[in-house]
């Protein structure tokens, strides 16, 4: 049976009730950004925040190496939302974007569909041959994925929020779900954790050989995922700022300046993170190894 849910608003923020139960829960503020309007919602609650031990018996160092970039998207919140800018539609502790063909977004919901819950949540979405699709009141089904070669996914922004101009029903609808699901159910937040380190080692194989980054330190890696992950600076300036002679520690820094006139605040936390996880022994003392896809020890 589908979970369905009212409404209700007061100041700038929006709060959801499913039907017949008593606690009503923040689906999101009222933002206006770039002439844009949407809803964010980073709130940190205790429980439902990423922390890398809960995860490290399964993930090992990979737990920890994902922890600064997760820090800098969202403090960890794994309900964290953003319905304002051109993605429409960005959500999860690493904020996956709604707009990329084949993203991680794209990627985190086609696996979400296969949860038990999916159906309660989102009745109408189904999978056919792997792709995400809408079933319409006739009994047909609309893919909302588009055709190899586009540069978005129209449809599927569409579905999620219909448009920038207002918060309109839709919106807070899909808004609802995704940020309920994510308190409620600890198999949704464990999928955003899986779909998170998947992505991070299959980028960082790709970046090994597109930096030569085999035998590289962690901490040099971690950075590299990060700028990557946030799209700050382009390949020829990772490529610069690799250029040190072997001087890890140049590299390093070199690393961190990219991008840091229009993130600071994002720099600031990712070298906070970084000194954190070295304090603690879990950064610092590994390589990459391209050939295993994995970190090995110094």
């Amino acid at each position: 049976m589908a979970i369905n849910f009212e409404f209700s608003k007061q100041n700038s923020s929006h709060f959801g009730k499913v039907i017949g139960t008593p606690n009503k829960f923040l689906i999101g503020r009222e933002t206006v950004y770039q002439g844009n309007s949407g809803l964010f919602n980073v709130t940190i609650s205790p429980g439902l925040s990423y922390k890398p031990e809960d995860y490290e018996a399964e993930f090992g160092f990979w737990a920890y190496f994902i922890t600064p970039t997760a820090m800098c998207e969202s403090q960890g919140s794994f309900f964290c939302l953003n319905t304002y800018d051109r993605a429409k539609f960005t959500f999860s502790f690493m904020q996956y974007a709604a707009h990329v063909p084949n993203g991680d977004f794209v990627i985190f919901l086609r696996k979400l569909l296969g949860l038990d819950l999916a159906r309660e949540y989102f009745p109408r979405l189904q999978l056919k041959e792997g792709k995400i699709h809408y079933l319409n009141t006739n009994g047909t089904l609309s893919s909302l994925e588009p055709a190899p070669g586009a540069e978005e996914n129209t449809a599927l922004m569409k579905y999620l929020n219909p448009s920038l101009d207002e918060i309109e029903f839709q919106e807070l609808i899909t808004a609802a779900r995704f940020v309920h699901w994510a308190m409620n159910d600890p198999a949704h937040r464990k999928l955003q954790v899986e779909v998170a380190i998947s992505l991070f080692k299959n980028n960082m194989a790709g970046y090994a050989r597109q930096y030569n980054l085999d035998g590289v330190l962690d901490e040099i890696c971690l950075v590299i995922c990060d700028i990557r992950h946030q799209g700050r600076a382009r390949s020829s300036h990772i490529i610069s700022a690799l250029n040190t002679n072997g001087n890890t520690q140049k590299a390093l820094q070199n690393l961190l300046e990219l991008g840091r006139v229009h993130y600071p605040e994002r720099i600031k936390t990712l070298k906070t993170k970084l000194q954190e996880l070295k304090a603690n022994g879990h950064l610092g003392t590994k390589k990459y190894h391209l050939a295993t896809k994995d970190f090995v020890n110094l």
